[in-house]
């Protein structure tokens, strides 16, 4: 079942001079119990395709077209109090620091009891007992205890887990994850990555899972969404893309990823840098990167199209035969 279809998404910043497109004709499905990665550079959109769904978009940014729908519902313009009453209950949120998302003056307790009442108006007592046995839930040990602890007490990863929990406890539809494990190390990001695709498994949940990490896109996501300069440049299932990238900036995010066992002096690296939103080429933005482009790439924007045979889709002219689509 479909939790979340995005339809020609595009997001425009109004400035006094020009209008900056950060985010352009993107269209993407999430089901339920899945785990959408969308990876790319930063700047590429990624978050902010992320916050547009909780109408979290930082003026002057806005969504100037396209569709959003949960569960068949179109939310893409609804009032902030409309907001409001889905976000916690339908949509829950993982942001990246965890210090900042949680109130620092109130006890894990307080804001899970809060966040209970707010959605599901429950008994104080019933609310609390949910609440213990999110955290439970979570990995966090004498749950108990921890409800009277300040976020300064925990650790990190602890942080996190609580965070989880929130975006959790009132078991919504889609989960937007922006960064979730970036400021983590490296064995406590593998917990977090087990513990949200169980959740989500055990839930229903659909998660959309915001990183440049390709490891944590490769561990947990089932499908990836590569993203660049505002659009997407390829889809598909996670390992398909990993083992048989399509499009050359997909291929060129594989290449720079070290391979154990591989004996190499030098990774493989993008040359020059993703352009400014005020200063997109024509045609393919990524054509000045591309060691394939033509006068075809450098006039004309390639659209995302299935590739035969295939889950895949790829915004390229070019495919790995060299012939042009």
């Amino acid at each position: 079942m479909t939790v979340l279809s995005i339809e020609r998404l595009r997001i425009e910043f109004p400035l006094r001079r020009q209008v900056l497109v950060a985010v352009d004709d993107i269209s993407l499905e999430i089901n339920a119990g899945e785990i959408l990665g969308i990876v790319g550079e930063s700047g590429a959109g990624k978050s902010l395709t992320g916050a547009s769904l909780i109408g979290l978009l930082e003026p002057p940014g806005q969504v100037s077209s396209g569709q959003i729908r949960l569960n068949g519902r179109d939310i893409t313009n609804l009032t902030q109090r409309e907001l409001r009453k889905i976000r916690g209950k339908q949509i829950g949120a993982i942001f990246q620091d965890p210090l900042t998302s949680l109130n620092p003056l109130l006890t894990i307790g307080r804001q899970l009891t809060e966040t209970l009442n707010a959605h599901l108006k429950l008994q104080q007592s019933e609310a609390k007992e949910r609440a213990i046995d999110m955290l439970r839930e979570v990995g966090i040990p004498a749950p108990e205890q921890r409800m009277s602890s300040y976020p300064h007490e925990l650790s990190g990863g602890m942080r996190q887990r609580v965070v989880i929990a929130l975006a959790l406890c009132c078991n919504p539809e889609l989960i937007v994850a922006d960064e979730p494990t970036t400021a983590l190390d490296v064995s406590v990001q593998a917990q977090i990555i087990l513990l949200l695709k169980k959740l989500c498994l055990k839930q229903g949940t659909a998660v959309m899972l915001v990183t440049h990490d390709l490891g944590v896109i490769a561990e947990a996501a089932d499908r990836v969404a590569v993203m660049y300069s505002g659009r997407l440049v390829e889809i598909g299932p996670v390992g398909d893309i990993v083992e048989n990238p399509i499009h050359p900036y997909t291929k060129g995010l594989m290449g720079s990823i070290p391979v154990i066992g591989a004996h190499k002096h030098r990774l493989a690296g993008i040359e020059g840098a993703m352009p400014r939103l005020d200063d997109r080429p024509h045609g393919c933005a990524f054509h000045p990167r591309c060691s394939h482009a033509t006068e075809l790439c450098r006039s004309q924007q390639p659209k995302l199209t299935a590739i035969e045979s295939s889950e895949r889709k790829s915004a390229c002219h070019y495919n790995d035969e060299g012939k042009f689509r």
